[in-house]
């Protein structure tokens, strides 16, 4: 399994970085390095991928999964940490610098929260990427790109395709208070869909979350789509609705195991995939570009990975990628 991951991202990364090998600092003649602005190597890159989630968490294992065999493919460091406290997330940034990280790779579901500590780290020469969160602001925080979804437009799709299969009312599910990137996703979803309610639960708390989404369709019997944001949550809404005895159709962003059997079962209808594994390998080749060549990927725009739409039709397919830890 992780040979084949290493095959296949091996690939992208040298049709990549051909063109810096034939024609870059390293291939001409000219001043040594650390002269003209060119910056001198002090050795293997080190990489910290900092995010917000938590341990254990099956979306950003698969995060982790890019950013470590990104970093074997392409002889970089990588040191992964996550914390769902921004104060605690913040701190892992401020190590990072103190301890003269190469590059920071950064989610920002908080952004104000870590806005000081990004920007220490930029005012300290060290470059940012920012991943998953906070794309609006990125460039103002000093962040070279971001890597991600555009969270509006993956909402809008959402609703937009439950609209089209006949639902009339939307439960969209918040599931961590202060998350920019959730609202994003329930305000384009109502974009996208019409008549949306949210509701705000607390995903530490899974049994208090199944416990509402089932109070709010036995409340409103014209509820009939409910959009969940995290796959975790998508298992509690199946078990809601089962035990309410509503005909509400279950949605969510993001993919697991239990996701995946519950699209070829017929319980959850669609899921929303940002192809995060992207997310963790991207960063990594695009730190270790901009440190050897100077490149920056974008053009000023993020790089975007989903939204990707996975059902029925698609489930057999990338259910193969979960099970691998790649999807």
């Amino acid at each position: 399994m992780r040979s084949y991951r290493s095959r296949l991202a091996a690939c992208a990364a040298v049709s990549a970085l051909a063109l810096a090998a034939c024609t870059g600092p390293a291939a001409q003649e000219g001043p040594a390095a650390g002269q003209s602005g060119i910056p001198e190597d002090t050795g293997p890159l080190r990489i910290a991928v900092i995010s917000h989630g938590t341990a254990g968490d099956a979306f950003w294992n698969v995060v982790k999964n890019g950013a470590e065999d990104a970093g074997r493919d392409l002889g970089i460091e990588v040191e992964y940490n996550a914390d769902g406290d921004p104060g605690n997330q913040a701190r892992l940034i401020d190590n990072a610098v103190a301890q003269r990280a190469g590059g920071l790779v950064v989610s920002m579901a908080n952004p104000e929260a870590l806005k000081p500590s990004i920007e220490n780290a930029v005012r300290a020469g060290i470059p940012v990427i920012t991943i998953n969160s906070g794309e609006e602001n990125s460039a103002a925080f000093g962040a070279i790109t971001h890597v991600g979804q555009n969270e509006g437009i993956a909402g809008e799709n959402a609703g937009r395709r439950f609209k089209e299969s006949g639902k009339t009312k939307l439960l969209c599910v918040i599931h961590e208070a202060g998350n920019v990137g959730q609202n994003q996703r329930c305000e384009g979803a109502k974009r996208g869909f019409g008549q949306t309610q949210n509701l705000q639960v607390d995903i530490s708390n899974p049994t208090d979350v199944q416990a509402r989404i089932r109070g709010a369709v036995q409340t409103d019997p014209s509820i009939d789509a409910v959009l969940t944001l995290n796959s975790q949550v998508a298992a509690n809404a199946v078990g809601a609705i089962e035990q309410a005895g509503s005909t509400a159709q279950v949605a969510t962003f993001d993919l697991n195991t239990d996701v995946v059997n519950a699209i070829k079962a017929g319980d959850v209808l669609f899921a929303v995939d940002q192809q995060q594994y992207e997310q963790g390998y991207l960063p990594v080749l695009f730190l270790k570009l901009y440190r050897d060549n100077a490149n920056v990927v974008g053009g000023g725009r993020p790089v975007l990975t989903g939204p990707d739409f996975v059902d029925k039709s698609t489930v057999d397919k990338i259910g193969q990628y979960v099970e691998r830890g790649t999807r």
